[in-house]
């Protein structure tokens, strides 16, 4: 995941895990499971449009933290993926943040 530094404006990439739902990617916003948002979520968060390097090329994707019922259905997608999942949550003071990056075009 590329994205744009909040404060510098250069360009700032780090790996994350994810799962496909549809056209879209989802990823969670975790710092190792520590308190604190991490950086590449700060930075989406205040420039949504990134770009994302996957095995069949670069897409272009804007991110957004679910909301709802949609975070609730992706929560249990993860869960299925990682069944320590609600426990590594717990040791969080916030809701980590369900992140889903759709295509842009």
């Amino acid at each position: 995941l590329t994205t744009v530094g909040r404060r510098t404006g250069r360009e700032r990439s780090v790996m994350v895990g994810y799962f496909e739902d549809g056209p879209d990617l989802v990823t969670m916003a975790m710092n190792g499971w520590g308190e604190g948002e991490p950086a590449w979520w700060l930075n989406l968060q205040a420039h949504p449009d990134a770009r994302v390097e996957l095995a069949d090329g670069a897409r272009s994707v804007t991110g957004r933290a679910a909301q709802g019922e949609e975070r609730d259905r992706l929560w249990d997608r993860w869960r299925e993926i990682d069944e320590n999942l609600d426990g590594y949550a717990a040791r969080r003071s916030t809701e980590t943040a369900v992140v889903i990056l759709e295509p842009r075009s």
